[in-house]
């Protein structure tokens, strides 16, 4: 890796914790420089503007999330009930730890960042999840009475809550308030129905001997 690409990827590793910490609009160009040791103006060398910096972090956060699902998906070697709940937490384990105000202001001020990311979730984890449950019946380890797009809504409806928090809003106040669960928690169970729920008897042992 050149020095350039050096400087870039711990200005990137910088500027990503500043905005899933303080949100787009509490951060500066200055205090990501100042915590770099460098001028705005040399900063500004490297990415022209604050918007297109957030946009670079989070492509560095695509770019890690794909390898992760791709190496998942590839490895012959884990059984597949693993891959099943190691597929359905990896989109989340990243995801949560974003500041929700930060999801909030790339909607409402990024939008064109905002699209590109639930683009992404919407391939690497919506549909090679889908791919993943259809091979699931075929080899058995998925009950074949399932719907695959039901359980790929419920899927991403539990993703949805926790990128897009006024996600609920839509449901009845009265609803809303029965929850008493955070995002996470919210997810953990959607992620425990969708995982105990459809696989098969013969999987279940399987998965109890792992």
């Amino acid at each position: 890796m050149s020095k350039k690409s050096d400087i870039e990827a711990k200005i990137l590793e910088v500027a990503y914790q500043y905005f899933i910490k303080k949100g787009y609009k509490n951060t500066t160009m200055d205090e990501i420089a100042q915590e770099l040791g460098m001028s705005k103006k040399t900063l500004y060398k490297y990415f022209p503007g604050k918007l297109e910096l957030l946009g670079a972090t989070f492509d560095v956060l695509k770019t890690k999330l794909s390898i992760k699902v791709s190496m998942l998906l590839e490895n012959k070697l884990i059984p597949y009930t693993v891959k099943l709940k190691s597929l359905l937490t990896t989109v989340a384990s990243d995801v949560s730890t974003i500041n929700p105000k930060i999801l909030d202001e790339l909607r409402d001020h990024a939008p064109s960042i905002w699209a590109d990311l639930l683009a992404y979730i919407r391939e690497s984890g919506y549909l090679r999840f889908q791919k993943l449950i259809q091979e699931g019946i075929e080899k058995g380890y998925v009950l074949p009475s399932v719907n695959v797009s039901f359980i790929v809504f419920i899927y991403t409806s539990a993703i949805q809550n926790l990128i897009d928090h006024k996600f609920l809003s839509q449901f009845p106040e009265e609803m809303r308030a029965s929850f008493k669960l955070s995002p996470a928690e919210i997810y953990d169970q959607a992620i425990q129905i969708i995982y105990t729920g459809i696989l098969t008897e013969d999987a279940r042992k399987e998965m109890a001997l792992i």
